[in-house]
């Protein structure tokens, strides 16, 4: 390969380092053809950018980025292929679906401004929640009171009935 190309090649991880904000390293060797088209059908649903890279061209857009990534260099090894996404936990998901058959197994991951490295950190990926999750549970804590307020005045029919029961409690 030139090393024009490859400058090339840092250029975009580069870039794609700085508009993904999680990235996941996967290993996949042993996906035949069928297996590894599944896989891309899957990512490319779940907005998840999957690229195979080499190893030293990565190292070197690692290098070259604002953010340390050295945490990452040991996972640097055999065949590398980089999951980009905008929501933390989707490849963790994926890759999950895919643990029974030991491929793709995980390398390491960025997601949330954190470093997890070996396969044994993919539960604690997959559990990391989205932003649209995280807005859903504080919804539903802040709903939680105004529905037990309507489920009383529903119940009980009047007003009269529902203050006589909130004075019980309070005694």
């Amino acid at each position: 390969m030139k090393k024009e190309v490859k400058d090339t090649i840092i250029v975009e991880l580069g870039e794609k380092l700085k508009e993904f904000p999680h990235f996941y390293l996967v290993e996949l060797t042993g996906l035949d053809a069928a297996k590894t088209s599944d896989l891309r059908r899957k990512c490319f649903k779940n907005e998840i950018k999957l690229l195979v890279v080499k190893n030293k061209l990565l190292h070197k857009a690692f290098e070259k980025s604002e953010v340390d990534y050295s945490p990452l260099y040991e996972c640097l090894k055999g065949n590398t292929a980089i999951m980009f996404t905008q929501t933390a936990n989707v490849p963790a998901k994926l890759i999950k679906e895919y643990k029974k058959e030991g491929i793709p197994a995980l390398k390491g991951a960025f997601a949330e401004e954190s470093f997890f490295v070996g396969a044994d950190k993919l539960d604690e990926l997959v559990a990391i929640k989205s932003k649209n999750e995280l807005i859903a549970d504080v919804v539903a804590l802040l709903q939680s009171p105004i529905k037990n307020v309507v489920s009383g005045l529903n119940a009980g029919g009047k007003i009269h009935g529902l203050l006589d029961a909130i004075a019980e409690r309070n005694k």
